[in-house]
């Protein structure tokens, strides 16, 4: 039986991850800081503590694994990683989270290590033009992210290059682009836009108004959670290091994106634009190496998945 251990398994993505392995018949442990909030875990270990704190890491990781996924981060949505209010912790809980992954890696035999970064690190002059953005893997140099979040990502990646050239680690890095869905936060301020906007339609009595920061008219990419987790298996499977982008081409504006959840929720609701955190004008994935290396490429609209979306996050708003 193949054994994995998930980082940040009490999180988003990091539990969809532990339901995979599960499906595919691995032993899996899960760690985090905290228990899921939507779900039961079906990792066959869970452990609870603090990965910042190198005593905890190393009884996270005082085993072999055949494979390791790196989740755990301190992270959120535009109003938690573009305030300004919490710079210092992202970037220190984020690097020592990894900082101890690495210090116990060549203590045990891990087949392989995943590190999911992020798009954050792309410069954000390559992104002022929301039509035309420029997020290809090649051009994350030279480094000017949007945000320290960025910047602590494009570090880990390094971070984790130069251990795999000095202690011989297999290491593969996926940049993520928005990956959303059920069992996501989807309140209390690190959520991300799409939760955000399904919450704001589901909160609002028909012949309302939904608010969204800045004018609207930025744009993003938007990757459903079941193609993340298919397209990460897939590349931590592959013989290729990264990093690679993964995410969705289908570009969206925030207001378009607002438009769409309020048409799928059958009210009729207005938007007012309003200030507002938003990050950089433009930013999709580029899809163009991950297509080459892996063959792979997203399959279901972003409607579709946005459907599920705003159905669950209703059903959350109803029940509380």
């Amino acid at each position: 039986m193949k054994t994995a251990l998930v980082l940040g398994a009490g999180g988003f993505i990091g539990g969809q991850m532990v339901n995979r392995l599960k499906s595919e018949g691995y032993w899996v442990r899960g760690v985090d800081l905290k228990s899921h909030e939507f779900q039961t875990t079906q990792a066959d270990e869970f452990l609870l503590g603090d990965l910042t704190h190198q005593d905890f890491a190393a009884q996270a990781m005082d085993r072999d694994f055949d494979e390791v996924y790196q989740f755990a981060a301190d992270m959120g949505g535009a109003g938690y990683i573009f305030t300004g209010d919490h710079d210092a912790a992202i970037m220190q809980n984020s690097a020592q989270i990894n900082l101890n992954v690495l210090a116990r890696a060549h203590h045990h035999s891990f087949g392989r290590i995943f590190y999911a970064s992020s798009a954050c690190i792309y410069p954000q002059e390559n992104q002022e033009d929301p039509d035309n953005p420029v997020c290809s893997e090649h051009s994350a140099y030279p480094a000017h992210p949007d945000s320290e979040y960025g910047w602590e990502k494009l570090f880990s990646e390094r971070l984790y290059l130069s251990a795999a050239r000095q202690y011989g680690l297999t290491v593969r890095i996926a940049r993520y682009h928005n990956i959303f869905g059920p069992n996501g936060t989807w309140e209390g301020g690190r959520e991300k836009a799409p939760a955000a906007l399904c919450r704001k339609v589901a909160e609002t009595p028909d012949g309302g108004s939904i608010d969204v920061w800045g004018d609207g008219l930025q744009t993003r990419s938007f990757l459903y959670i079941d193609e993340c987790i298919e397209a990460t298996r897939r590349f931590t499977a592959s013989d290729f290091e990264g990093p690679v982008n993964i995410g969705s081409d289908e570009m969206i504006s925030i207001n378009d994106l607002a438009r769409m959840a309020i048409d799928l929720s059958g009210k009729s609701l207005t938007i007012t634009n309003i200030p507002g955190p938003q990050g950089v004008r433009g930013r999709t994935s580029d899809n163009s190496l991950i297509q080459q290396e892996l063959g792979w490429s997203p399959d279901a609209p972003l409607r579709d998945g946005m459907s599920r979306t705003y159905d669950w996050i209703n059903t959350q708003v109803q029940n509380r």
